[in-house]
């Protein structure tokens, strides 16, 4: 899960022009794409946007025209400056059925899908799928489908297509409670799993973690619109599991809940606490960067990850669980046995520990493999780092108003 940038960062790289760029590898429109997917845009920025002095941020705030109210939306149709107006027309044609049928790509663009997941649907474009019995799932999803469709699709020989619909919010409790009774399990579980009324922003974060591992699910971020921490508080408090994992997303939850999550009987409950919530305890953190592999670069830089009391992990079968064991500077006794690990992030990690005796660090130095985790251990003297140093031919830093020396000043 990455960090949300600071609100001026965001300003100027959200603003930037392409010719603002032209020595990066990187064009200004490709980091704001990468940008919008990342999770380093939190929702109070995104909210923010909508009145935002500079227009092109306003401008950006039509992308998320679905999730906008009627008046927001009508605030940004009258915007004074014309290119922000301008956008939120184009924008606003996500919610013109006739507009989304024109702009319909070929059945076999996947960019069909997705305007069939969250555009607004006319009745020819709703009656075409299901005569191809193309896209369902996508149109089962969809916020818009016409309610006699959904019925229609309800009744899909398809599970996931049934499964889809038995999760909207928009459903006749008569047809629930059909789809309660449906011969397929996750269907029933789906329908079942949150009785009437619910949300759409509930149902995207039951989407989230439905049928899920913590190691798919990972870190969440505040990428998305959220349904509220109360709910996720219910959920925390559930006999069902796949709710708590719900719960476990949530990087709000009070400290109670917490609590109760991280004692949960379900490890994917505990895993996705340790991925998402500040308040995590640090075991559950540790269990879960041995459980859940996919995720270890981001547990790496947790500070709730133990670094140290990792003894019993020297012998794991999984070498980066080794590896972080090795670096451990509280253990009984030097890891002297893992410089010979068959893993060479172990050795590395190995010859990086305080623990090793100092000749022996100055002897790793001149070992290929192990050099460069000897000569990030901290017990080496001062004399000895700056002779690495000097060895590297590093340039030489230049004292303050004047011109660089021939060596490096310290």
């Amino acid at each position: 899960m990455a960090e949300p940038l600071p609100d001026e960062v965001l300003e100027t790289l959200l603003t930037a022009h392409n010719d603002d760029w032209s020595e990066q590898r990187l064009t200004a429109d490709e980091i704001k794409e990468e940008l919008a997917s990342s999770g380093q845009i939190p929702q109070s920025f995104r909210r923010g946007m909508l009145q935002h002095p500079n227009p092109e941020l306003r401008a950006r705030a039509t992308s998320l025209w679905l999730w906008l109210t009627p008046e927001q939306r009508e605030t940004l149709l009258a915007d004074p400056d014309p290119a922000v107006s301008e956008t939120a027309r184009e924008q606003s044609r996500v919610l013109d059925p006739a507009a989304m049928e024109a702009d319909l790509p070929e059945p076999d663009c996947h960019h069909r899908a997705l305007l069939l997941v969250n555009y607004a649907v006319s009745r020819a474009v709703a009656e075409r799928c299901l005569a191809q019995g193309r896209n369902l799932w996508a149109l089962a999803s969809n916020h818009h489908t016409p309610a006699d469709v959904v019925a229609r699709l309800a009744h899909d020989p398809d599970p996931e297509v049934r499964e889809r619909v038995a999760a909207r919010t928009d459903l006749d409790p008569a047809l629930l409670a059909v789809l309660s009774e449906d011969p397929d399990e996750t269907v029933r579980t789906r329908a079942r799993l949150q009785p009437l009324p619910r949300t759409w922003p509930q149902r995207a974060a039951l989407d989230r973690a439905f049928g899920h591992t913590a190691e798919c699910v990972g870190p969440v971020g505040g990428m998305f619109l959220e349904p509220g921490t109360n709910w996720y508080e219910a959920c925390a408090a559930s006999q069902e599991p796949r709710l708590r994992r719900v719960a476990a997303t949530c990087a709000w939850l009070p400290g109670e809940s917490v609590r109760r999550l991280a004692a949960d009987p379900d490890p994917d409950v505990r895993h996705l606490l340790a991925l998402n919530h500040p308040l995590a305890p640090p075991a559950i953190v540790l269990d879960a960067f041995t459980a859940v592999p996919r995720h270890r670069p981001y547990l790496l830089t947790l500070p709730r990850l133990p670094r140290t009391g990792l003894g019993h992990l020297l012998d794991h079968a999984d070498a980066e669980v080794r590896a972080l064991a090795a670096a451990d500077r509280t253990l009984a006794e030097p890891p002297l046995r893992l410089l010979s690990d068959p893993d060479p992030g172990v050795r590395r990690a190995a010859a990086a520990n305080p623990l090793l005796p100092l000749g022996l660090i100055s002897s790793l130095l001149h070992d290929p493999e192990l050099a460069e985790g000897a000569a990030a251990n901290p017990s080496l003297p001062v004399a000895r780092l700056h002779e690495l140093l000097d060895r590297g031919g590093l340039p030489a830093a230049a004292p303050h108003g004047g011109a660089a020396p021939d060596r490096v000043r310290r």
